[in-house]
Parts: C-alpha cells; sequence; structure tokens
C-alpha cells in the first residue's frame, strides 16, 4: 500500500482510537487468511512452469527432497523475518513498512545500500525474465494454431523477438500511468491468471499419466547419462537449485505483507501462521505439478511446461493457458518495476528540484468522461520508456527462460531469503557471538550461500552454452 493511501495523525489521544494503529495510521484491517492469500499470489507464478524440468535433472528422490528443503528454509527464514517487523518490542516496538526499512532499522550503515542494489537488481532481473517469459507464450499460442492446422506436418519455426518487441510496447504505455502500482484489481486479475495457467499445466500432466496406463517415467537419479553428457548433467543439476529456489522468492515484500496485519493478536504471530499455511499449500502445488510434470515427459521434460511442446493437444486449452500467463506477465512487469521507477523519479527530483523537465506536470484532459486528467511529466515519460526499451534489448539478446531464471533464484536467494534475516534477527533478539545458536544460524546462512553459488554457475553455464549456438534476432525456435 502506497504512503499516499496511509493517513498521519499528530495528536496522540487520537491514536488509542478504534480508527488508528499505535504508529498515527489508519488501523489495519489485514487478517491470517488475507496475509496468506498475499503470500499466495505473490509465489506462485511463472516459476511452477520449470520446476518440471528441475526435477528431471535432480531425479525423484533428489527433485523433490531439494524441493522440501528449500520450504523448510524459506519458512524458518520467514519466521525470522517476521520478528523484524518492529524494532525492539514484538509488540509496541517501533514499525518498519518495508524490507529495506528493517535492514536500515536494525543493521544500517553499508548494509542497508547493499540490500537496495541487490533488490532493485533482483527487480530489473525480473522485467528481463517476464519479458522472455511473456514472448514465449505469445509464441506458443501462434504456434499451437500452426501445429494444428498443419496437422502436426509444419515445425512452425519463428523467432521470439518481434513478439518481444509487442511486449515491449505494451508496457511502454502502461509504465506511463503514474500510479499503476495502486490499481487494486491488478493483484486480484493476476492471482486468477496464476492460477489458471498453473492448475492447467498440473491438469494436463495428471491427464498424460493416466493416458499412459498409469506409467511414472523419469529415473531415481534424475536425467540419464547419454542423454546428456556428465558435464551437462552437473551444470544442468546447479541450475535446477536456482530454478525452484526462483520459484520460492518472496521474502522481499513479506514485510509489506504484515504491515497490511491488523494486532491483537501480534503481527509476528499471525504471520507466522500464514506464512506456514502458504508454504505449505505453495509446496504441495509445486509438488504436484513438477512430479506430475517430470512423470509425463521423464528425461524430455521441457524447461518451460506449457510452451516446451511437450504437450500439443487440446490445443485451445494451452491457447488458454498461455494467453493467462501474457495477461499476467503485463500487469507483473508493471508492479515489479514501480519500485525501480518510483527510486529513479524520486531521486532525480531531490538532485536537480529547480528542473521543470523533472518535476513539472501538465495536466491532460482525457477525451472519455469520468476519467480525471492525464498528469504528463516528461522526465517520467522518457525515462521510463528508457527503462522498458532496455529490459526488452536485453531480453532479446539472452532469451533463454530456464537459465535467467535460475540466474533470478540464484543472485536473489541467499542474500534476501536468508543472510538479511538471520542477520536482523540475530540483532534483534540480540544473541550472542559464538552461542551455539549464532553458530546455527551462521552455519545455515552459509550453506545456503553455498548452494546459492552453485545454482548461480550453473545458470551461468547455461547461458553460455546456449550462446555457442544462438545468433540473436536471427535464431528461430
Amino acid at each position: 500500500m502506497g504512503e499516499n493511501h496511509r493517513v498521519f495523525i499528530d495528536n496522540p489521544s487520537l491514536n488509542d482510537s478504534q480508527c488508528f494503529d499505535d504508529d498515527g495510521r489508519l488501523k489495519r484491517t489485514g487478517t491470517f487468511w488475507t496475509a496468506s492469500a498475499h503470500i499466495i499470489t505473490a509465489v506462485i507464478g511463472s516459476g511452477v512452469l520449470s520446476l518440471a524440468w528441475a526435477i528431471a535433472q535432480l531425479g525423484w528422490i533428489a527433485g523433490p527432497a531439494v524441493m522440501l528443503l528449500f520450504s523448510i528454509i524459506t519458512f524458518y527464514t520467514s519466521c525470522l523475518l517476521t520478528d523484524c517487523y518492529r524494532t525492539g518490542d514484538p509488540v509496541s516496538g517501533k514499525r518498519n513498512y518495508t524490507y529495506t526499512q528493517a535492514v536500515g532499522s536494525l543493521l544500517g550503515g553499508y548494509k542497508v545500500k547493499v540490500c537496495g542494489f541487490i533488490q532493485y537488481v533482483n527487480l530489473f532481473g525480473v522485467s528481463i525474465g517476464y519479458t522472455i517469459a511473456a514472448s514465449i507464450s505469445m509464441m506458443a499460442i501462434k504456434r499451437s494454431n500452426c501445429f494444428h492446422n498443419s496437422g502436426g506436418k509444419n515445425p512452425c519455426h519463428m523467432s521470439s523477438s518481434p513478439y518481444m518487441m509487442m511486449f515491449g510496447v505494451a508496457e511502454i504505455l502502461l509504465s506511463q500511468i503514474p500510479d499503476f502500482d495502486q490499481i487494486w484489481w491488478l493483484s486480484i486479475l493476476a492471482a486468477v491468471m496464476s492460477f489458471t495457467y498453473s492448475g492447467i499445466g498440473l491438469a494436463l500432466g495428471i491427464a498424460k499419466v493416466i493416458a499412459g496406463i498409469g506409467t511414472f517415467r523419469g529415473s531415481l537419479t534424475g536425467i540419464s547419462l547419454g542423454t546428456v553428457t556428465l558435464a551437462q548433467k552437473i551444470w544442468r543439476s546447479f541450475r535446477a537449485l536456482g530454478d525452484i529456489a526462483f520459484a520460492y522468492s518472496f521474502s522481499m515484500i513479506l514485510i509489506e505483507i504484515q504491515d497490511t496485519v491488523k494486532s491483537p493478536p501480534a503481527e509476528a504471530k499471525t504471520m507466522k501462521r500464514a506464512t506456514k499455511l502458504s508454504i505449505a499449500i505453495t509446496t504441495a502445488f509445486y509438488m504436484l505439478c513438477g512430479c506430475m510434470g517430470y512423470a509425463s515427459f521423464g528425461d524430455l521434460a521441457p524447461d518451460n511446461l506449457l510452451t516446451g511442446f511437450g504437450f500439443y493437444n487440446p490445443f485451445w486449452l494451452l491457447d488458454i493457458a498461455n494467453a493467462a500467463i501474457v495477461i499476467h506477465l503485463v500487469g507483473a512487469y508493471q508492479v515489479f518495476c514501480q519500485p525501480i521507477f518510483t527510486f529513479v523519479e524520486k531521486w532525480a527530483s531531490q538532485r536537480w528540484p529547480e528542473s521543470k523537465t523533472i518535476t513539472k506536470e501538465l495536466k491532460i484532459p482525457m477525451p472519455i468522461q469520468g476519467f480525471r486528467p492525464y498528469k504528463f511529466n516528461l522526465f517520467r515519460s522518457v525515462w521510463r520508456t528508457a527503462f522498458v526499451m532496455l529490459t526488452t534489448v536485453i531480453s532479446m539478446l539472452l532469451p533463454f527462460f530456464g537459465d535467467v531464471v535460475g540466474i533470478l533464484g540464484a543472485f536473489g536467494f541467499w542474500p534476501l531469503t536468508v543472510y538479511f534475516p538471520v542477520e536482523m534477527y540475530i540483532e534483534q533478539k540480540k544473541i550472542s557471538k559464538w552461542s551455539s545458536r549464532w553458530i546455527c544460524l551462521k552455519m545455515l546462512s552459509m550453506g545456503c550461500l553455498m548452494i546459492s553459488i552453485l545454482a548461480g554457475t550453473g545458470s551461468i553455464a547455461g547461458v553460455i552454452l546456449d550462446l555457442k549456438v544462438y545468433k540473436p534476432f536471427k535464431t528461430t525456435y
């Protein structure tokens, strides 16, 4: 919820009323159920589509085990993070409204800047990943219809570049809306779309297993040597860790969700229950999607379940699923880019407060009656257009969905999901250095750092291998 939606009251006597919380803001109304819904909406997204491929690399034993491990780590570190919503006293301490503010309040110094940098780079990477994923889904709709019309005789190869440009044009137009992140129905639409395509992927996987007379493909150790070389199997296994980590990346918005929860009971108590339920539901859903996808295709599981053409029919259902992905990503791109837009625009207005190019807004009347005038700002328009163009060009140069997802998962998992929550919790609870609990938390952090390094290495190796055969703007799929 944006700052313009908050109400600050300076009169302390009013703060104890039934209308306002202890910080003078409008009374929060969020509950265990709304917090759970927000977390599930944030977690279940395009990352679910690569889980069948990830399990195919690791096998029937390690695949589900690694997914379960990530869910346990994410739940534990999320519980640590919920205890950092208030600095000091868990009931009456000062509230931290964002993840970065919690880092600043508890750790301070250079770590705030490091945290901010990682968050913004991660958001920038997500915008690239979403551009790639959307273009692949648009291509999949075109290809499935082409394949259906030709009776399976035409391979229907095409370039992804025109579809990325189409997506980029749409995002340039949408990015001109000043408060796009405040459009309340966007989150609901994104949630419906994400469950639509995830559900279709799950249903098709189950149907394919049943059609194969209950035959479960795959092996205990993952993709077999011969299908890939030993070196490829190792790199792919590492990348699979990044893909799974990306599917659980929601820590950066957990504090924001907690800031919507009412008290009593204490916000941390409600959030821990909500996190437990959300991660349990998400993990069960992920297990089903990933395992059914692997059971359906075995070693041939595609890195994007709905666009890798493991499924060909019913083509109309695939079209619905891929259209849902595109609709979800069109809105999700804007939601994830808003913090970057806001940060740069705020910095520029503070740096050059006298510049009319940066600060002046022109009110343009809308031709449709009932709509408020559009606030045009030259700097905002140019900057946001340039940002979208940059992400589109990078996506056209590196259109590798699975590898980009792996890199994003690896880059964001350790610092945002593990390191900062652990460090903040140690500071919050004043845990003594070299105590048994301090050592265990540090070992957890170091272990997760190693996982992130391995995942990042595998994903980067995948990009390097892909670039050997890929020619920008020319290669078709």
